[in-house]
């Protein structure tokens, strides 16, 4: 398996893999990454400045099995917001999340922040005892006005 930063190539797969996990989840719906306008081109907007970035996961045989992504949130407070965690459910359960997550830490300290946030939704268990194991505490809301209204849970690690 190979962890590396978006290309255009990836771009209608992390889509698809995005769009598929949010359906799973009944989390289909205004209020949500679902529908970011960026989700078609996600390699152009991680890739337009450099304080954000994605990193895609490639199974052996080139396959995209996943990703995750950060940018500013609160640049003043040296804040970016964890983006986009979504795997295929193949890919699930094998400690990729936690591969992703280090390597989105990594790059998001790189690039100067000192804090990751990170917004989700109280039915995504999986995800959010991923971020629990990864260091992440819950806050009792929003650090801001939320992107996405829909999300209900919010966690911020210290990097």
């Amino acid at each position: 398996m190979l962890m590396r930063e978006i290309e255009a190539q990836d771009d209608a797969a992390l889509a698809q893999i995005i769009r598929q996990a949010l359906e799973a989840a009944n989390l289909a719906r205004p209020g949500t990454a679902y529908f970011d306008p960026e989700l078609e081109h996600l390699s152009r907007y991680y890739q337009a400045a450099p304080d954000r970035g994605y990193v895609v996961a490639v199974s052996d045989d080139g396959v995209v099995l996943g990703g995750a992504g950060y940018a500013p949130y609160a640049p003043a407070q040296q804040v970016a917001e964890l983006q986009k965690v979504y795997l295929t459910p193949a890919a699930r359960g094998r400690g990729l999340s936690y591969q992703l997550l280090q390597a989105v830490e990594q790059r998001a300290k790189q690039a100067g922040f000192r804090h990751l946030y990170l917004e989700t939704h109280h039915t995504l268990t999986a995800a959010r005892h991923v971020y629990e194991k990864m260091g992440f505490q819950e806050l009792p809301g929003p650090m801001q006005t939320a992107n996405h209204q829909t999300m209900d849970r919010f966690m911020i690690k210290d990097l």
